[in-house]
């Protein structure tokens, strides 16, 4: 099953969510209004358009998420690598590397990674 898209706004919801769910949707909504400046209906709007996505579950006024963190990362750095770079990840590592500088630490975090993923192919 494909990530449904998550909007900017939608996100900092879902960061909300993520870090207190399983959550009461009033309790959701204090949470909103104090971080975010939503109104309660903003909230339940946003929790109701989530939900019609399959984004999130609202059953019994709790909400809980039906698509990780991870998974919705992942989604949008694949569509950034699809749309901007024509789905060359060399080409997105080349253009992240020549703006940022890189620590040691990182690069070396790096390597394992590639690391890992060359001896799952074995």
């Amino acid at each position: 099953m494909e990530t449904p898209k998550i909007f900017e706004s939608e996100y900092r919801f879902c960061l909300i969510l993520w870090e207190n769910e399983p959550i009461n949707s009033a309790k959701l909504a204090r949470l909103c209004n104090e971080k975010l400046g939503w109104s309660r209906t903003t909230t339940y709007t946003v929790i109701r358009r989530l939900s019609d996505r399959g984004v999130v579950k609202n059953e019994n006024s709790v909400v809980t998420s039906l698509v990780s963190k991870d998974e919705v990362q992942a989604a949008e750095i694949d569509e950034l690598v699809e749309k901007t770079f024509e789905g060359s990840l060399p080409a997105f590592i080349a253009a992240f590397t020549r703006r940022k500088s890189l620590s040691r630490e990182e690069v070396a975090e790096i390597r394992q990674m590639l690391d890992r993923c060359d001896s799952d192919e074995d």
